[in-house]
């Protein structure tokens, strides 16, 4: 099953999937010491729908590099399930990477000669897997986001919102306790953006942890919790009371054609 029920009660203690105590983060550029995070601490629980924002060089990113165990906090602690991230090995960082974390990005980083359930698969062709089962596991992603009718169709036979279906595909396809989104509507229209956040809104309805980077305060509305981080620091962490429903938002929204759109 690749989306069950994490609403259950997994491995973290008490429903804590991720807990940063303290954390930061200092690049050193030359003579000069960049602070990208200044003594960051929150907790996130399985299930949550988190919606990470700020403007540029506020520390968003960094943050979303250190959750998603592609760099290590210069000070603090990231536990993930109870696991002390900043102590693994590279190896070790590599196997959190591909079994508990799925990643989508704003430029779907989809391979262009590689059909759709082949770019699905990739993630397991670092598992010890037979053939039968990764293909499975594919159809069942691309089912889920609704596209196993495009299954192999190439990058550029797809819309872009299709492309970004098949990342999120791609992210799900290991049963990744976290999915990290990087701006995953940066790259495109209003509708389609509304679209793609109704397939998270469905995958975090099933337990999944979403948590989300975005500059676009009304794609955070469909966050069921917004974090600002802003000069390396969280200045606001709030529950999110009025969260819009994306099915329900997009009746709404009026179907731009074609000619429309060259108009």
């Amino acid at each position: 099953m690749i989306v069950p029920d994490h609403t259950a009660p997994g491995a973290a203690t008490n429903g804590r999937l991720i807990q940063i105590d303290h954390v930061s983060k200092v690049y050193t550029v030359g003579e000069v010491e960049v602070h990208a995070l200044r003594g960051v601490s929150l907790e996130v629980r399985g299930g949550e729908f988190v919606a990470i924002m700020g403007a540029s060089g506020s520390g968003k990113s960094t943050f979303m590099n250190i959750l998603g165990c592609l760099d290590k906090p210069t000070k603090g602690n990231y536990l993930l399930e109870d696991i002390n991230v900043g102590k693994l090995t590279r190896d070790e960082l590599a196997k959190i990477r591909n079994q508990k974390i799925g990643f989508v990005f704003q430029g779907f980083n989809l391979l262009s000669r590689t059909s759709a359930i082949e770019n699905v698969e990739l993630p397991l062709l670092y598992c010890a897997m037979a053939n039968k089962e990764r293909r499975d596991r594919a159809i069942e992603a691309l089912h889920i986001v609704g596209l196993e009718d495009r299954a192999h169709h190439y990058p550029n036979q797809l819309s872009g919102g299709q492309q970004q279906r098949v990342a999120i595909a791609r992210a799900l396809v290991n049963d990744p306790r976290i999915v990290l989104a990087d701006e995953p509507t940066g790259n495109l229209d209003s509708r389609t953006s509304v679209d793609v956040m109704g397939v998270f809104q469905q995958l975090n309805n099933k337990g999944i942890t979403i948590i989300l980077v975005t500059h676009e305060p009304d794609i955070a509305q469909f966050a069921k919790r917004h974090i600002m981080f802003r000069d390396g620091k969280i200045r606001m962490d709030k529950i999110n009371n009025n969260t819009r429903v994306a099915t329900e938002v997009i009746k709404e929204m009026p179907i731009i054609d074609d000619e429309e759109e060259s108009a």
